[in-house]
């Protein structure tokens, strides 16, 4: 229970490193990379196995990008479905024992935060130029302070609400597991699925809130 937190760190080169987080990244982006090649390695009109899971998703987020970022929406398509089969990924992982989930850790969250939030300033410059800076001072001047609070809140917000949850549900998994008597797995078993819900409605809330930051941005 002492080393709940604690994580192993290399050095490189004057510079620190989350050695399991960096694995365990390493290992999300090789298993969505593998499910997407078995996705179209034998594609069919009627879709199955894991083309028709992957074709769920697609369909999915494809409709919610056309309903809120208009039609510049389908070119963010491969980032957003990208970026959400990366987060599912990365979530259930910790649920498999003696593995972590990437987004357990602050950096991994931040980085993907700051991520969004930077395309979203580049897209909106690239689309709508000094129009996009001046709303910033909308309806009134002043306003300006209050929206760069907002500008700054909101990869501090995306970051901490995924990092928090999913540590959390990790951290009360260890708890019930050295609490409860092995004949008694039924309260673990039933926080396992609940972390595996709390696991995909955070990849979605995170998606969702990326595709509307982009969609103000880029939008007509």
């Amino acid at each position: 229970m002492e080393h709940i937190g604690v994580r192993e760190t290399v050095q490189f080169m004057g510079l620190t490193f989350n050695w399991e987080t960096l694995c365990m990244t390493w290992l999300a982006m090789a298993i969505v990379i593998i499910i997407s090649c078995l996705a179209v390695k034998s594609l069919s009109i009627i879709p199955k196995g894991w083309q028709n899971f992957i074709e769920i998703i697609v369909v999915w987020l494809h409709g919610q990008l056309e309903n809120m970022m208009g039609k510049r929406g389908k070119m963010f398509a491969p980032f957003i479905v990208s970026l959400f089969l990366f987060l599912l990924t990365c979530n259930l992982l910790g649920l498999i024992p003696t593995l972590a989930s990437p987004t357990n850790d602050l950096n991994t969250t931040l980085g993907l935060a700051l991520l969004v939030v930077c395309m979203v300033h580049f897209f909106g410059l690239y689309f709508k130029g000094g129009h996009y800076i001046a709303h910033f001072f909308q309806p009134f001047p002043p306003f300006v302070i209050i929206n760069m609070i907002e500008e700054i809140a909101k990869p501090i917000t995306l970051a901490f609400r995924l990092f928090g949850n999913i540590l959390a549900g990790e951290i009360l998994i260890i708890v019930l597991l050295h609490l409860l008597p092995i004949w008694m797995p039924i309260p673990s078993v039933l926080w396992l699925g609940f972390s595996i819900f709390i696991s995909c409605v955070h990849a979605v809330i995170f998606t969702m809130l990326s595709m509307a930051y982009l969609g103000n941005a880029v939008k007509e």
